[in-house]
């Protein structure tokens, strides 16, 4: 219980003041402060130190039907976040506690406690990594793989924006169940990172291959999981790499979240009748009950050295966040992209 914020402190914020057509500009955007809240009876207020980007947000942006409402304008932006409690009347979170939840891009968040876990961050594992590895990122690529994926030992799995903060996770837990494992990602620097960081098999520079040919030759057996993160040509070419009984699991298309007209469908889908596989899309906070079970044995494998989680910190104030998402969209972040709040 009690307060460690003192009451000159205010509460900065990035809200939603338009819809975006195209990639979210300045016009996008309203920044906004106000008093930092107080909490009554069964609340609490959580200073935010750290806020995720993901390429979700694009999507949330959006009117319209989805997975989750859309960001209503005038409201804060949806975002996951770390943050320590300042203040509570809440009996399960103490003044000092550590957390993440969706805090929104804020100083400050109010919150009734449902959906925040409590973590302890260390000299080993920093606050970022809650974001990361052990957090929506780790939780996506586990149950995305594993369940959605159906991966079996010593299957081939390419996966697309391999260097981004999902792809990345994805090729090492693939590598850990003894697969032969193919990164897609933009940049020389990227794919040597994926072979020769994380141990992947292969990488194919999307920027400067022809695809389609290039899977040919780091997959000639064909592909056991596509595991796709960014949609458009690049889903189109994995499709027609396809083995018998394969999985394409969609996870994001971060090629056309920007796009201002509706991005053609995949022209070789037939390969799933031929090929008697299936392409199936999924929303990590479906798995909501079972992330416990994927953080014991992330932290496990990342104990034991047998994965790596890299994190892409941006250190800024609340009102760097539009620029930061933009880092995402243009493919500069390599891992998890994360801005670190210095107030």
């Amino acid at each position: 219980m009690g307060n460690s914020e003192g009451n000159d402190a205010l509460n900065h914020q990035v809200r939603l003041a338009a819809r975006p057509t195209g990639t979210p500009g300045p016009e996008v955007w309203e920044h906004t402060s106000e008093p930092v809240p107080v909490p009554g009876p069964g609340r609490l207020v959580v200073r935010v130190g750290h806020i995720s980007l993901d390429p979700a947000m694009r999507g949330w942006m959006n009117a319209g039907r989805s997975y989750v409402p859309p960001v209503e304008i005038g409201a804060v932006m949806r975002a996951l976040g770390f943050g320590e409690v300042v203040a509570s009347e809440h009996p399960d979170f103490a003044v000092g506690d550590t957390v993440t939840g969706i805090f929104g891009v804020q100083s400050y968040a109010e919150s009734d406690g449902s959906g925040l876990q409590k973590v302890t961050p260390s000299a080993d594992v920093p606050p970022e990594r809650y974001l990361a590895l052990l957090g929506m990122t780790g939780m996506t690529a586990y149950f995305g793989l594993f369940d959605v994926g159906a991966l079996a030992e010593g299957e081939t799995v390419v996966v697309s924006g391999a260097a981004g903060a999902v792809g990345s996770v994805v090729g090492q837990l693939a590598k850990i169940k003894g697969c032969r494992v193919v990164g897609i990602a933009g940049g020389p620097e990227k794919c040597a990172w994926l072979v020769d960081e994380l141990g992947f098999d292969a990488a194919i520079d999307y920027r400067t291959e022809d695809v389609r040919k290039a899977l040919r030759t780091a997959a000639p057996d064909g592909i056991d999981v596509y595991f796709d993160n960014v949609g458009g040509e690049i889903l189109d070419a994995a499709l027609t790499r396809l083995r018998r009984g394969a999985r394409v699991v969609i996870c994001g298309s971060i090629s056309t979240y920007n796009a201002t007209e509706p991005p053609p469908g995949p022209s070789n889908y037939m390969s799933l009748l031929v090929n008697r596989a299936r392409m199936e899309g999924f929303v990590v906070f479906d798995y909501a009950d079972r992330y416990g079970e994927a953080a014991t044995e992330l932290a496990g494998w990342l104990a034991q050295g047998r994965i790596r989680s890299r994190e892409d910190v941006v250190d800024g104030t609340v009102a760097d966040f539009p620029d930061v998402l933009l880092r995402l969209f243009r493919g500069d972040n390599t891992g998890k992209l994360v801005l670190r709040l210095t107030r």
